[in-house]
């Protein structure tokens, strides 16, 4: 009789047994699937997200290498610090903007003007906004008294752009355009302008008024009103300080003609942008691409900064997910190889009898270790077809329980840090229009956990090692066994 009829003939014969090494072996495997479902799940649900979310690398003037370099030239010259300003040039900006991976780009400048005709600014508190400017600058700053009366006292703030609703705050709804059309690359070298609501009401304005503003050179610039928004941000206690950072006085216009508002602009000046935020197609390589858009920058005066703060947010849970359930396809797993091992040794023991028997028949001892390899391979196949049917349910039952609790977890410890930050100061929230978004990414909220032909494979090879590893920890007390040692002692 060979060893394969053997093993059936004892795997029906002992029902019982069989039964119950079926049911630990179905409910490891049952935790070994949902381990590997949850896994598989989490890393493409996070492939979708990094194809999803939005990432932006900012590039901007390096304030911190010009600080370090006017503190040195201070120190050296026994002077107070003076820090240039250097704005990025527009041709160097525009040559990042051109690499494949842009999806699409903002650029960004801004300067000062003053009301002349047909305009009046929205003013706040009287008693504050008579204090235009502030006396002094930052501690160690030596003032700059050379800047011209509208550029150091303002009425409005120009915000300039090539694509006005690609903006943060026009994404995120903080602000909308309500009347006309938004500004985009085709205003450029033209007179076009966007208002908030409350200064077009208060000054009569409409879309096709134009009025007339004063540049920081004190030089009329008429304009044209082409669009109207209307903004959620008010202006607080600390921002009325200044007419020009009330929200109601942002003007929007191509960064051509706010450049032409700056102190000193000429129609030959080149073309500068304060900053410009580059919106990538995949979020992964984000990192390359800083290395290779740095390559084509003059870094000594200018950075590139990754803002992934809301990619990463939507990523941590989904890390922790993947990272929990591949600990628990390791910890099952060893916990069965323990399990299976244990209930076979048992079981040899128990059939020591037979064991002699066979040997005295003159039976190989590897078709006796292959007999119990056949029983257990079996049991396993049932198993992993017992564990395919409730993969599904039960994955995504453990699988979104898990995403909800990272989820909460992590909401509270934003609220938490947020509770201990404060507030934002003396200031308030200067932060402009075209400063990356700092709104949190929408949480995914729930897996679709679904088995896959690879899972399954999967579940098999582990299933498979499991049974050999457990056989090969049994046999070895059958290797060292004599039959006349056996049946002498039964």
């Amino acid at each position: 009789m060979n060893f394969f009829k053997r093993a059936w003939l004892y795997l029906t014969a002992k029902v019982g047994k069989t039964a119950i090494l079926m049911l630990v072996f179905t409910a490891i495997m049952v935790f070994v699937l949902a381990g590997l479902t949850i896994r598989q799940a989490a890393i493409k649900a996070t492939e979708n997200a990094k194809k999803e979310v939005g990432a932006s690398v900012t590039l901007s003037v390096d304030r911190d290498k010009m600080m370090r370099k006017a503190m040195s030239v201070a120190n050296n010259d026994v002077s107070p610090v003076r820090i240039e300003e250097t704005p990025v040039p527009l041709e160097q900006a525009e040559k990042v903007s051109k690499m494949s991976d842009v999806k699409d780009y903002s650029f960004s400048t801004s300067a000062n003007a003053a009301a002349s005709t047909n305009i009046k600014p929205i003013t706040g508190n009287p008693d504050t906004s008579s204090q235009q400017g502030f006396e002094g600058g930052r501690a160690g700053e030596e003032v700059d008294t050379s800047k011209s009366t509208v550029a150091m006292n303002p009425d409005f703030h120009i915000t300039g752009i090539n694509d006005l609703l690609i903006l943060p705050t026009f994404e995120d709804g903080t602000a909308k355009i309500i009347s006309g059309r938004a500004i985009t690359e085709k205003d450029k070298n033209t007179n076009n302008v966007v208002i908030e609501s409350q200064l077009a009401t208060a000054n009569k304005l409409t879309v096709g008024s134009t009025f007339t503003l004063k540049d920081e050179d004190s030089k009329d610039r008429e304009v044209k009103v082409v669009g109207i928004y209307k903004t959620t941000k008010v202006a607080d206690a600390a921002t009325q300080r200044m007419t020009s950072l009330n929200p109601a006085n942002t003007i929007y216009a191509h960064y051509v003609l706010t450049n032409s508002f700056k102190e000193g602009a000429t129609d030959t000046s080149q073309q500068t942008i304060d900053s410009a935020v580059y919106y990538l197609k995949d979020p992964a390589k984000m990192t390359k691409f800083v290395e290779t858009a740095s390559q084509k920058l003059d870094t000594d005066t200018m950075t590139l900064t990754a803002n992934e703060q809301a990619y990463q947010q939507m990523l941590t849970p989904l890390n922790n997910v993947a990272s929990f359930t591949t600990n628990i396809v390791i910890l099952v797993a060893i916990a069965g190889v323990i399990i299976l091992s244990l209930i076979v040794i048992l079981s040899i023991r128990e059939r020591r009898f037979e064991i002699g028997v066979l040997m005295s028949l003159g039976e190989n001892k590897a078709k006796i270790i292959g007999q119990f390899f056949i029983e257990l391979f079996v049991i396993m196949l049932v198993s992993v077809s017992l564990a395919g049917l409730t993969g599904n349910v039960i994955g995504n039952v453990i699988g979104n329980q898990l995403l909800t609790q990272q989820n909460t977890t992590q909401q509270e410890q934003k609220q938490n840090a947020s509770t201990s930050q404060g507030g934002g100061g003396f200031m308030g929230d200067l932060s402009g229009p075209f400063t990356p978004s700092k709104q949190e990414a929408k949480q995914i909220e729930r897996m679709n956990v679904k088995m896959t032909p690879k899972t399954i494979y999967l579940l098999g090879a582990l299933a498979l090692g499991i049974v050999l590893i457990a056989i090969f920890v049994a046999s070895i007390g059958i290797l060292r066994l004599e039959p006349k040692a056996i049946l002498t002692t039964n």
